[in-house]
């Protein structure tokens, strides 16, 4: 019996470790979608370039590079991940105006 009080004695010192730690090191991740466009431009390239603009060797529309970009390109659309919510929602704008098709932030 006093094995299974300190089972559970350790789980719950487990658990407020990683909350502790999570509060800390954690922080909101938000995403965009961005589907096949109906202008001239492709998604095909869409992920090598924006993985560029991440770097700082392309600009685009005069937005600032997002430094934590992260890029994942799927089946019929790319997904776009961040911290940074207003410099996601200025790149969805200026995707937009070369008229892609975007999900919003979320």
């Amino acid at each position: 019996m006093a094995s299974k009080d300190m089972s559970v004695r350790r789980v719950a010192m487990a658990k407020k470790i990683a909350l502790d730690w999570l509060s800390q090191h954690g922080r909101p991740e938000y995403r965009l979608s961005v589907y096949q466009c109906t202008g001239r431009y492709s998604t095909l390239n869409l992920p090598a370039m924006l993985r560029s603009f991440r770097d700082g060797k392309v600009k685009i529309a005069s937005v600032e590079p997002v430094a934590d970009l992260g890029v994942r390109p799927e089946f019929d659309h790319v997904v776009l991940r961040s911290s940074d919510r207003e410099g996601l929602m200025a790149l969805e704008q200026a995707l937009q105006k070369f008229g892609f098709e975007t999900s919003g932030v979320f």
